[in-house]
């Protein structure tokens, strides 16, 4: 956040704060809007938030699920706000990689005075907000999510080629004292991170970030990866409230409390989510998925993926399988055929290539030899320029 100062408030036994990310907000899976999802997932949270009394909520980034959210998803995260800050609870919140850092600011120097700190678009200053409890202060550090090009334009004299360089210059420069209790609050990829299917991914993997470039925070609370999991003791990805893809059926969605005690005594917990329509993947053949006996056994109101086993195409399948079942999202086959083309588009990891050598494999086959060193120089800078929105 902008501020010229750190903001201290009074003081508290515990540090207790509420972790979530990644509400991605009036987002559409397969054309099926999720908002009513939305709406019934974060009434829960604020309950939770109620029962458990955190002394604030930090919400990790892609609070919408596009830069220019829709209505509805706007008036759905006011409504969110005011259910936390009507009860006292603080909100701290950083713009992540599907939001627009600009719009999601707007008048956030107004709302701090509500207790909702918005962190505007990176501009080289990390003033953290700070709490005080029995045990001293304890500093929130809000980065929002930022490429190499945003930090290099603050700080042309750096060394600034990878996201780790971005985070690591960006963070060097917030003059941390780490004496104290730190919680940085950021929106990266992590490098060993899992992903699932509903995220973004960087071909070769170009927006991967070092966990040495975090330092040594108290506490890392991440934002991006959808899947709730442990970087390291203490940098955490809580991952999304709702699923959104299939890849996400079988994980237990959830939020997670930390509690701060004296410097080096963290404590993590997850308080466990229950969506109103879970996702199911089912399988079998035609006959077997819609036969009586086994549809019975559905929650019909769940969102489906339904794999066939039928070496023929059933003529109009997803139709007729949505009189079955009514949330029908994606119907895939695995059969001889299916297994052939799967084997034949087989092209290696791509995602541990970088744009570069995927590029010179094309040109190759293409032409039908390898790129000059000329070429391969000009298309990295390319390449460069277009990743950081500067072409």
């Amino acid at each position: 956040m902008r501020l010229k100062c750190a903001r201290v408030y009074g003081i508290i036994i515990v540090m207790k704060f509420m972790h979530l990310s990644d509400l991605h907000l009036g987002k559409r899976v397969n054309e099926f809007s999720m908002i009513e999802e939305q709406e019934y997932i974060l009434s829960k949270i604020a309950d939770i938030a109620r029962d458990e009394r955190p002394e604030a909520v930090i919400i990790a980034g892609d609070v919408y699920d596009k830069p220019v959210p829709p209505v509805e998803a706007i008036k759905l995260f006011d409504g969110f706000l005011n259910s936390l800050t009507s009860v006292g609870i603080k909100v701290l919140v950083i713009s992540g990689n599907h939001d627009s850092a600009e719009r999601l600011s707007f008048g956030s120097d107004l709302l701090g005075g509500s207790g909702v700190f918005i962190a505007h678009a990176y501009g080289g200053d990390l003033a953290p907000v700070t709490f005080n409890d029995e045990f001293g202060r304890v500093n929130f550090y809000l980065l929002p999510f930022i490429k190499p090009a945003n930090v290099a334009r603050v700080f042309p004299d750096e060394t600034v080629q990878s996201y780790t360089d971005a985070v690591r210059v960006a963070l060097s420069h917030a003059n941390v004292n780490f004496a104290e209790r730190n919680v940085l609050v950021t929106h990266q990829f992590v490098t060993g991170a899992v992903r699932s299917e509903s995220e973004e991914i960087s071909v070769g993997g170009t927006d991967n970030v070092d966990l040495s470039a975090f330092g040594a925070f108290d506490y890392v609370a991440l934002g991006h990866i959808h899947r709730p999991q442990n970087v390291a003791p203490f940098a955490r990805y809580c991952g999304t409230p709702l699923k959104y893809s299939f890849s996400e059926a079988s994980h237990q969605k959830s939020v997670t409390i930390v509690e701060m005690g004296k410097k080096g005594d963290v404590t993590m917990r997850e308080v466990d989510l229950a969506p109103r329509r879970d996702w199911i993947v089912i399988r079998g053949s035609y006959a077997e998925v819609t036969a009586k006996s086994f549809v019975s056994k559905q929650n019909r109101d769940n969102f489906f993926k339904v794999v066939l086993t039928d070496e023929e195409d059933i003529p109009d399948g997803a139709a007729k399988l949505r009189i079955f079942y009514p949330g029908l999202m994606v119907l895939e086959y695995d059969n001889a055929r299916t297994r052939a083309e799967a084997d034949l588009g087989e092209a290696g990891d791509v995602q541990s290539k970088t744009p570069e050598q995927l590029f010179a494999e094309l040109y190759e086959k293409q032409n039908g030899k390898p790129m000059t060193e000329e070429m391969r120089a000009y298309v990295g800078a390319l390449i460069q320029k277009i990743w950081e929105g500067e072409a």
